[in-house]
């Protein structure tokens, strides 16, 4: 790797990590010190908008919010095929890229996609992954207690354990640093974002819930992944960033 400063980019990219027990402090919160404004007003003149009218859209995002109950009911295929069109779909390969259905930096596209499935009518339960290129699911495993095990890698989130479905974003550092080199990282971060909010989205439309999930444990969840244990300086360094449960509301 040509930066020292890469793999600080990368760690900074992972999730929670055990904290030395000497270095924990109270929050501002927790110390009842006062909240920060919830917006900014720079005093300026203002300018009264218009009210806004109420399309399909628009009413998808007055709906979106996220959702932790979810039915025994499962998912049928067609519904978690249009989660992960949504996501990372790919609408068009080009010679060095590919254009899909979130953005991303420099169409770099940073991010792999996993789903655990628990409840999916035609599938059996297990871990797979989504192969964007082809629009097809590949199946990796079936670990044993899987809900469980997957509870206990979302840091004790019961409700996205044992959810219908899982999606969690994991991140190929290189594939943007190939082009931005050490400027890749935020990028990275933001494409999450983007894909995850995608997600919520489509949920609406197909009156489904969901629900982000940003608190993870590191190693747990990679292990879950079986992602190898490639050096963190590696070209072929892979690990999770983001996650996202989904099912029919109860």
């Amino acid at each position: 790797m040509r930066h020292k400063n890469t793999v600080a980019l990368r760690e900074f990219l992972k999730g929670y990590r055990e904290i030395d027990e000497a270095d924990v402090h109270p929050t501002d919160q927790q110390e009842r010190l006062p909240m920060p404004p919830m917006s900014l007003r720079r005093n300026g003149e203002t300018v009264a908008l218009p009210e806004r009218d109420v399309t399909p859209f628009g009413v998808l995002l007055e709906n979106r919010y996220s959702r932790r109950a979810y039915s025994e009911s499962p998912l049928t295929l067609d519904e978690l095929s249009f989660l992960l069109w949504a996501a990372q779909g790919v609408k068009q390969v080009k010679e060095h890229c590919t254009l899909r259905t979130a953005p991303s930096g420099g169409a770099r596209h940073p991010l792999e996609l996993y789903v655990f499935v628990n409840r999916v009518e035609g599938l059996c339960p297990g871990l797979y992954h989504y192969l964007a290129v082809e629009g097809q699911l590949e199946r990796l495993d079936s670990p044993q207690q899987q809900a469980e095990q997957l509870t206990c890698a979302l840091v004790g989130q019961r409700f996205a354990g044992y959810a219908p479905v899982c999606l969690v974003w994991t991140a190929v550092p290189y594939r943007s640093e190939w082009r931005y080199d050490d400027h890749a990282h935020k990028d990275i971060l933001l494409d999450a974002g983007h894909s995850c909010q995608n997600v919520y989205l489509a949920c609406e439309e197909l009156k489904l819930g969901c629900c982000a999930l940003a608190a993870y444990d590191q190693e747990a969840m990679d292990g879950l992944l079986g992602l190898s244990s490639e050096p963190t300086d590696s070209k072929e360094a892979e690990f999770t960033v983001y996650a996202c449960c989904a099912g029919r509301p109860e």
